[in-house]
């Protein structure tokens, strides 16, 4: 005999197939894989096939591996920072917007309250603090932020003179409408002053939850990559069973499983996560007042609870992929082991 297959002891390998069992690979496939030039037909071919499978399941692996992770990130990067600082900057802003038209009204309301006046403005203090610790717009925004604490100073110094006056005297009409002035004056109001930032902070939360041209390519490559690389696993495991006459290889269909069950759940993740970031813009898009300023901060946590640990996962793609390239080198390994040609 020209060729050899040398066999574990106790394993029964076919040195030759019979054209039945034939099922070759293309040509081009084999050279693009680097295995070199394919055997003449009459000699076994097998110790090949298996070679350009191996190298064919661990390329797609790779591959697969890759554009999950960086389909996975560009969905999943932005949603903690959405969680911890743009959203809750948004909803602040509106607690603060609130919490001064209130204290507005107390002002200038016909019985003013001075106790329930400087609780409003305790509360828009508090609010633009919490904004300025999420580090809302950078250091401009930093800046604003302190601009506008500023002027609130001077806004509160005024209502509290006024308030020493006596009612409908001309001093604490003055003294209020300064203050008025100080809030409504447009762009150089507070409140004009705030509005600004908030649909700057708006605007970085609509780029958060955008899902753009890039992601749908990201993860549409993602899909077809993923449904190559099942239909090679199995059309290894068939060509496995033809061969080697064994039903199943262990590894193979651990790979299958792996496969299945982790882009699945990395699916339902990504899903999950994408509905709660649009839930969160659809909600803070919306100018909320009241009571809905207060629930419209639990409504956001809820939406994006977790994100953090779903954002986590995609640890798991890198090890899914190492994991995955492992059981299909040591599924085939055995094999390709079995066939050791020697020249004439």
């Amino acid at each position: 005999m020209s060729v050899d297959a040398r066999a574990r002891p106790g394993r029964r390998v076919h040195a030759t197939t019979s054209p039945r069992d034939r099922a070759p690979l293309p040509r081009f496939l084999g050279r693009l894989l680097g295995s070199g030039r394919r055997p003449p037909d009459p000699g076994s071919t097998t110790a090949y096939e298996l070679g350009v499978r191996r190298r064919l399941l661990l390329a797609l692996t790779a591959l697969l591996t890759l554009s999950l992770f960086l389909s996975y990130e560009g969905v999943h990067a932005d949603a903690n920072p959405l969680r911890t600082s743009s959203a809750p900057a948004v909803v602040a802003i509106d607690t603060a917007l609130y919490a001064l038209g209130e204290a507005q009204a107390d002002a200038t309301g016909g019985t003013p309250s001075t106790s329930e006046f400087q609780k409003q403005i305790s509360v828009a203090a508090q609010s633009l603090a919490l904004a300025a610790t999420d580090d809302v717009g950078g250091p401009g925004g930093r800046q604003a932020l302190q601009t506008v604490a500023g002027l609130i100073i001077g806004y509160t110094g005024m209502v509290e003179k006024a308030q020493l006056e006596p009612q409908g005297s001309v001093l604490r009409d003055a003294y209020l409408s300064y203050a008025t002035s100080m809030l409504k004056t447009a762009k150089a109001g507070i409140e004009d002053r705030l509005r600004r930032l908030q649909d700057e902070q708006r605007a970085v939360v609509g780029r958060q939850t955008s899902f753009g041209w890039a992601l749908w390519l990201g993860w549409s490559v993602t899909a077809l990559l993923v449904l190559a690389l099942g239909a090679a696993l199995v059309e290894t495991q068939l060509f496995l069973r033809r061969r080697f006459r064994r039903r199943f290889n262990r590894q193979l269909i651990a790979a299958c499983a792996l496969l299945a069950g982790g882009f699945t759940t990395l699916v339902l993740f990504t899903v999950w996560t994408r509905q709660g970031m649009t839930d969160t813009r659809s909600l803070l898009d919306r100018l909320v007042s009241g009571q809905a300023v207060t629930d419209a901060g639990q409504h956001t946590a809820g939406y994006l609870a977790h994100t953090g640990f779903r954002a986590a996962a995609s640890v798991w793609i890198v090890l899914g992929g190492i994991v995955l390239m492992a059981l299909t080198e040591t599924g085939l390994r055995q094999h390709i082991n079995d066939y050791r040609f020697r020249p004439r």
